[in-house]
This record gives structure tokens, sequence and C-alpha cells, in this order.
């Protein structure tokens, strides 16, 4: 069992929660995730890790409510015991060089995922341009903290509530036009992003990592519900992410699986928010 020792409410559907896991935080690194069992009875799912403390012996996770488990997660306050809290799990990003220049992009809630790692490769030696992206201003993660650990910070909002008007890929076609010579793209956040980031640098050959935890499953690649063309090849998210070169990734195809149980997610959802009065 697993206690969580503090929840905070970011905005309206998304949730942080620092976690005592002193195994897991002692030697957990930026990129990988843990397997999360809520209860007895519920489903095991997978978040990517959005900060640690070795010397606390804490993780935190942060993550958007939009089914019956992360629904159940978020039901839970400070003190109460989550049943099962297994990792680290996946491979960890390629923080420990210096590239150069490191344009990390973080899109909705990937912005909670995209901090730790861009914290290393600032530690590492980077020049680092960080670009938040959300729907509009209440949606924005982590917003201060990515501004204070970068040498130049960006905001877009769709809706033009903050920052520039205008996806992530704006302000990155607008560096690339400048002539700004980038060494690596890290982008995490919802699956038309990154793939749109993958399109933006592709033409300039630039390096260019995305996340695929969103469509992992049990974690451990017995289940093959996360795999995805990358390269031509058949791969795990999982165990052979969960990052990859955002240029190789068949895009279509994940969007095709995230799709594929919407339907009985949604009736899942429904029912549990029915039994317990729509409360989350």
């Amino acid at each position: 069992m697993y206690e969580i020792l503090s929840k905070k409410v970011l905005n309206e559907v998304t949730k942080m929660m620092v976690v005592a896991a002193p195994e897991i935080a002692r030697v957990c690194k930026p990129g990988q995730f843990v397997m999360i069992r809520v209860n007895e009875t519920g489903e095991r799912f997978p978040l990517t890790i959005a900060d640690f403390d070795r010397e606390k012996g804490t993780i935190t996770i942060v993550f958007q409510e939009v089914g019956k488990s992360t629904l159940l997660l978020g039901s839970l306050e400070t003190g109460d015991m989550i049943e099962d809290f297994v990792g680290p799990l996946g491979k960890p990003s390629p923080t420990e060089k210096k590239y150069g220049t490191v344009v990390a992009i973080g899109g909705g809630c990937g912005s909670a995922i995209v901090y730790p790692v861009a914290r290393a490769f600032k530690e590492a030696g980077n020049h680092l341009i960080t670009i938040n992206g959300a729907r509009s201003m209440d949606l924005l993660l982590y917003r201060d903290e990515m501004e204070t650990l970068s040498d130049e910070h960006y905001i877009t909002t769709d809706d033009g509530t903050c920052g520039v008007h205008g996806f992530v890929t704006t302000v990155l076609s607008d560096l690339i036009s400048q002539g700004r010579k980038i060494d690596l793209v890290f982008a995490v956040g919802p699956v038309p992003m990154m793939k749109f980031v993958s399109k933006t640098t592709e033409a300039q050959k630039i390096h260019t990592l995305v996340s695929l935890n969103s469509i992992m499953l049990d974690g451990t690649g017995m289940c093959g519900a996360c795999r995805v063309h990358v390269g031509g090849q058949m791969k795990f998210a999982c165990v052979d992410g969960p990052e990859f070169n955002g240029h190789e990734v068949d895009f279509d195809e994940l969007m095709g699986r995230l799709n594929a149980y919407k339907e009985k997610e949604a009736i899942s959802e429904k029912q549990w928010r029915e039994k317990h009065g729509g409360a989350s």
C-alpha cells in the first residue's frame, strides 16, 4: 500500500498527487512511468512520473480524470492508500547527453511529463527552450516551473487567453524560420499535437522525440494494446519506449488504436459517475 501525502487540484480536469514510494524514488529517471491499481478490484493503468524526490522518497503524479480509473484515483484524498504502485518502468529519456539547443514542448497534461525531462536536459548543460501549450489559460500546467527552468520560455493557447494565440507548432515554426539551430525537440501531449510537431521538424531533419505514454495499458508488453509501427517495425510503447523518433511513428495507426475502446470506456465512466453521483 502506498500513501498519498498530498493532493492538489490543478484545474477542472487535472489533479496532482505526491505518493510515498521510496524504493521507486531512489532509482527512477526522467521519462519512466509507474503502474497503478487504486484498489483490489481496480484496473491497472500507467502514469508517467511527473517528478521525484530521492531524499523524501516521494513520486509525483499528474493525471486528467478521463475515465473510470482516473476518476477513482482522483476521488482519493491525502492520507488515503493506493493498492499498487509499481515502477520504475520503461526506458528513461536520453537526458545525460549535451545536445546543444533543446526545445521541450508540453501540450496540456503533457507539460507535467515534460518537466522532469526538461530539467535533466538543462542540468546536462543544454540551452533549454520550452513551449507550454493548452486550449486555454485555465488548462496551462507548470508554467512557472518551466519559466524558471528555461533559457527561453513560450506559452501558446488555442483561444488566445494567454501567450501566443495559436498552437505549439506556431512558436516552433517561428523559431525554425528564424534560422535558429535546434539540436533536439522533445514533445509530449495529445497525439495530434505530437504528429504535427514531428511534421514541422521533419523537413529540417531536427531529431524529434515523442512519448507514446497515452496508449499504454498493462505496462509489461504482455497485452499488446500499445503496439504501433515505428520506422516500419512493430514496437510496444511500454517496453520499447515510451519515447520514440517522431519522424518514424505511424501516428494514424496510433490514433486508431486510441479510439478503439472509446465507446466502452464512455459506458464505464458513465456507470461510475451514476453510482457516485457525478463526484470526482
